[in-house]
């Protein structure tokens, strides 16, 4: 795409352009310490801290030249090359592996050099990688990219507006994390951690829920081999509150008004799915699911992809489409597939060395205890408002991002003046 401003060379904008660690990592790691980004922290736009490795401040020392700041523009080279974001505010101290770095020069703002290289430097980056079985995107390219280069007056002016879309998309994410926390946090409660059972059985009234909820629940535990569990519940498996939905569509029967999921569209360790795609042109059959169908990546489960559909359509048959053998076990059903002991489950039982996929029958095995239907009834009638309004923030969320990325590049590019780009907004945000 051409551009109404002037073009000059990413290193001759740049103070430093450098590269993330390049090395082995695994041995590396530790639970707490210096936040250490890779190439799936890097989305487009913003930095994501699902499954955020940490290293020690020594290592951090060590490697010092891969240090990160905030302002600093990060460029994946491997995995998705060209996806960019600015590292923020809150990220004090960090360190990465495998990213471009850019810092930025006086003539440029670093959030328009992210917005620049998102969207109209894709051919530019396309053309420019390296390797044949995996193909990156190195530092000699990077510094050869052109950009546009508008007055900072006009940056801030394009900034201000792709900014606030943003902005709001972040926040409808940031508070669909928060309703995540909050819903596993009430599921731990009540069915891992037995508090309104505990409660009763110290003479006091379970928090949180009103007397007839409060009344489902026993006052005691009983011994059992999945341990104390409360008393009246029945020791199960997931088979007695899940299964498997096996429609499948043929490729001639995809057409583009199906959407599509598949496993690159589904997060790690969130249930809020965020982005999808079109059925068309797909030629293989695929599983059909319906809405708030339970979607469980069985490849590679210790990636820990499980999302709650917020839509009905098809997806790749190496998700398995989960529902509850009845509707009062909806949400129980849904949490317990979403949660870190059933992934780490899953993740022993899969086979295949390359590729490890875990099957429904041995999923279906997994160990656990049966709350009786009217209390599943009463958490589903906890979780169904949080599940709605994340719903509808997903859908949101996708909206203000289409309307973002139609008008980046010509904004970016100068096509698109901001008179006319401002109203276009308004009429978006109303």
């Amino acid at each position: 795409m051409s551009s109404e401003w002037p073009l000059q060379t990413l290193e001759s904008l740049a103070k430093e352009v450098t590269v993330g660690y390049v090395g082995p990592m695994a041995d590396e790691y530790v639970e707490h310490g210096v936040p250490f980004l890779r190439s799936l922290n890097i989305q487009p736009f913003g930095i994501s801290t699902t499954d955020l490795k940490y290293v020690t401040t020594e290592f951090h020392q060590k490697i010092r030249k891969s240090a990160l700041k905030p302002g600093d523009v990060a460029i994946v080279r491997t995995g998705k090359p060209g996806t960019c974001a600015v590292i923020p505010e809150w990220l004090v101290d960090a360190n990465c592996s495998d990213l471009v770095i850019a810092r930025c020069g006086p003539s440029i703002r670093p959030r328009f050099l992210c917005y620049w290289v998102n969207s109209v430097a894709s051919h530019h980056i396309s053309s420019h990688l390296v390797g044949a079985v995996q193909q990156h995107f190195n530092v000699g390219a990077a510094k050869a990219m052109k950009v546009a280069v508008p007055s900072l007056r006009e940056q801030d002016c394009i900034i201000g507006v792709l900014g606030s879309l943003d902005d709001r998309i972040t926040l409808l994410r940031e508070t669909n994390t928060t309703l995540e926390a909050i819903a596993q946090a009430l599921f731990k409660s009540w069915f891992v951690d037995f508090d309104p059972v505990r409660a009763k059985q110290e003479g006091r009234a379970p928090e949180g829920m009103d007397e007839a909820t409060a009344a489902l629940f026993p006052d005691g535990f009983e011994e059992s081999e999945l341990g104390l569990v409360p008393k009246g519940w029945r020791l199960g498996e997931l088979r007695n509150i899940a299964q498997t939905a096996k429609r499948q569509l043929q490729a001639s029967e995809l057409h583009a008004d199906l959407l599509y999921v598949g496993l690159e569209h589904i997060p790690r360790k969130s249930f809020s799915l965020t982005d999808w795609g079109r059925a068309e042109g797909l030629e293989s059959a695929k599983s059909a699911f319906a809405e708030d169908d339970i979607l469980f990546g069985k490849l590679r489960p210790y990636f820990h992809k499980v999302v709650i559909a917020p839509f009905s359509g098809v997806c790749s048959t190496d998700i398995l489409v989960c529902q509850p053998t009845s509707p009062a076990y909806w949400g129980v059903a849904a949490m317990h597939l979403f949660s870190v002991p059933l992934i780490d489950y899953a993740d022993r039982l899969s086979n295949g060395a390359k590729m490890p996929r875990v099957t429904w029958k041995d999923l279906a095995a997994y160990p656990l205890c049966v709350p009786s239907a009217e209390i599943a009834r009463r958490f589903n009638e906890a979780l169904e408002p949080m599940i709605a309004r994340m719903k509808a923030n997903i859908h949101q969320a996708r909206t203000l991002a289409a309307l973002r990325d139609t008008l980046l590049p010509r904004l970016i590019s100068g096509q698109l003046r901001l008179p006319e780009e401002q109203a276009q907004l308004g009429v978006a945000l109303v």
